[in-house]
């Protein structure tokens, strides 16, 4: 099992854990594990490389394309666009795989590289843990006319918006809509594609100079957001993350809608339209009761996977299921894409609306959220998470007092150095009690061991 690859890709401190090194080390071995078969025509296998706006990502990427290209792939460049276009461009392109060098929702001093493969996919696990295997063997080296050639990808921004466009149920004339692009790879495709859709758009934390991506925007900040959507009169409010594969929106009330009610409203939605495969929506353990209990009255069942948009990618691809997410905002449309997409999916809930006549607010009632309290942990030992006796105990007498009307979801996280806590009760007194004494019970037990 790889060591190097996390949930989502290889991330952490650029020039820390994520160097200029590792970078070209990583995209070698990736030339030879994705790449290594050429077109009956015998051309060169074909990559496309993108990458959010942070700094570090200028050199960071000249590290991929300069270890793709000297191991015999020809590059296209598409530069700064969103995840999700990568991935679709990747499948557009027909090209046998794709690079994104992003970290999301983290700070600008970190970064992360993720691969695609053929179609725009998510790599599986044993493609990863190959390539973390070729990283320790010679790198492929072509001379002469078969090394890899890099070209800018000049209409990979048009070919996104366009093919946004082309998934719209119904037009967004007459809506206002306030974008928060956090600063980040959205920040030119998303106002452009939400205008050409006919909407009257307001634009926030679209600005970015390298270093403020996620800084107080987008969707772990959502109070800028709320207050320019009233402030402004807007019927509702979008908000991405750095890379754009999150929406998170805001009502006209400035009230926040997050990932499950809007993949309750998507769910009922395409029911409704006939177009939801098998009444099934596939979601992740950490999405809360109360959508469970509302699809369950709408006739949808849930498919339920572990924390990751990966594994909720792998059970729709296994059951051949068209809708999934999870509650940070990660909602899968795979009817139009092979991932989380933030820009599609509030071109998917804004169309909601204006195709309803019903504000958003209304809409958002389809579910009743339970109080959930998430508690981040740091500076505890991840790996003793599952071994832990006494953390084990902890988890088990709370599930008890919560009973039928709550649950404890305990787990270290797959993208920053914390253990999650999560707790549902009836009520938020509880929630946050149980939650903080769980927490407690974890900063105890795993404290990380100093070394003199």
């Amino acid at each position: 099992m790889s060591t190097l690859f996390g949930t989502d890709g290889v991330r952490g401190l650029a020039n820390g854990l994520l160097t200029a090194e590792l970078a070209m080390q990583l995209a070698q071995a990736a030339a030879v594990v994705l790449g290594h078969e050429r077109t009956s025509e015998g051309a060169r296998p074909r990559a496309v490389v993108a990458r959010d706006p942070r700094a570090s990502g200028e050199f960071i990427a000249a590290a991929v394309e300069a270890g793709l290209s000297s191991s015999g792939i020809d590059v296209y460049d598409a530069g700064v666009l969103p995840t999700p276009a990568a991935a679709y461009l990747v499948a557009d392109l027909n090209a046998d795989f794709g690079v994104m060098i992003s970290a999301s929702h983290n700070p600008a001093p970190d970064n992360g590289i993720k691969f695609f493969a053929r179609g725009g996919q998510k790599l599986p696990d044993e493609v990863e843990d190959a390539i973390e295997a070729q990283m320790g063997q010679e790198p492929f080296r072509p001379v002469g006319g078969e090394v890899g050639r890099i070209q800018r990808f000049s209409d990979a921004e048009d070919r996104y918006i366009v093919h946004l466009l082309g998934t719209l149920p119904h037009n967004l004339n007459g809506l206002k809509v306030v974008l928060d692009c956090a600063h980040g790879a959205a920040s030119g495709c998303s106002p452009q594609v939400f205008k050409d859709a006919g909407a009257d758009v307001v634009v926030i934390g679209a600005e970015p100079d390298g270093l403020n991506i996620n800084e107080g925007v987008g969707s772990t900040h959502l109070g800028p957001l709320k207050a320019a959507v009233v402030e402004h009169g807007a019927d509702l409010g979008i908000a991405h993350d750095g890379d754009a594969d999150r929406c998170l929106a805001v009502d006209h009330e400035g009230n926040e809608v997050d990932g499950d009610q809007i993949m309750a409203i998507l769910a009922v939605a395409l029911k409704k339209a006939g177009k939801l495969t098998d009444n099934v929506l596939v979601a992740t353990v950490m999405s809360n009761l109360g959508l469970k209990i509302a699809l369950r009255d709408a006739g949808i069942a849930i498919r339920e996977t572990g924390v990751g948009d990966r594994y909720v990618l792998e059970q729709m691809r296994d059951g051949g299921y068209n809708l999934g997410g999870e509650q940070s905002g990660h909602v899968i449309l795979a009817d139009y894409a092979t991932t989380g997409d933030g820009v599609l999916t509030g071109l998917q809930l804004a169309a909601q609306v204006a195709l309803t006549g019903r504000p958003l607010k209304e809409l958002a009632t389809i579910m009743t959220k339970l109080p959930q309290v998430l508690i981040n942990v740091k500076d505890v030992d991840r790996s003793r998470v599952k071994g832990d006796e006494t953390l084990a105990a902890a988890v088990k007498a709370a599930e008890a007092e919560l009973g039928e009307t709550g649950r404890v979801l305990l787990r270290p996280s797959g993208t920053e150095p914390v253990v999650r806590v999560m707790v549902e009760a009836g009520d938020q007194q509880t929630a946050q009690v149980i939650a903080e004494r769980l927490a407690q019970v974890v900063k105890t037990q795993l404290a990380l061991q100093l070394v003199d």
